[in-house]
């Protein structure tokens, strides 16, 4: 059985989606995708987390934009929701994508060293 705050977690992911696909006035939002929505078992806070195209400069830009709309997105977000308080909202930049290419590359690499060196035993 699903808790509470993981459908209301689910539901803000959508609607945080939507509500960028419609597109903010904000420039420094760049492509920000979405990947993660947690929120506190007392549902008073929901931690976004979230991914952008481009280099640091754009994902320190689109967290600046994001946490500026803050006030809007908390606003539409509840306009939506069933329930009685709106959870704060907290953008976060995932790194867990960075981190996951950086250990597919160091496998690569180790991968192509183990070739060679395989290639020189025969």
């Amino acid at each position: 059985m699903s808790k509470r705050s993981d459908k209301v977690a689910e539901t803000i992911h959508e609607l945080i989606c939507s509500i960028l696909s419609r597109g903010l006035n904000d420039p420094r939002i760049g492509f920000v995708t979405i990947t993660a929505v947690e929120v506190c078992d007392d549902l008073s806070l929901a931690r976004i987390f979230f991914t952008v195209i481009g280099d640091d400069k754009a994902k320190k830009e689109s967290e600046a934009g994001l946490n500026s709309a803050k006030g809007f997105i908390r606003r539409e977000v509840g306009k939506n929701l069933t329930i009685r308080h709106t959870p704060e909202l907290l953008f976060k930049y995932d790194s867990s994508l960075d981190y996951a290419s950086r250990i597919d590359s160091l496998l690569k690499e180790i991968s192509t060293e183990n070739d060679g060196n395989n290639s020189e035993n025969r």
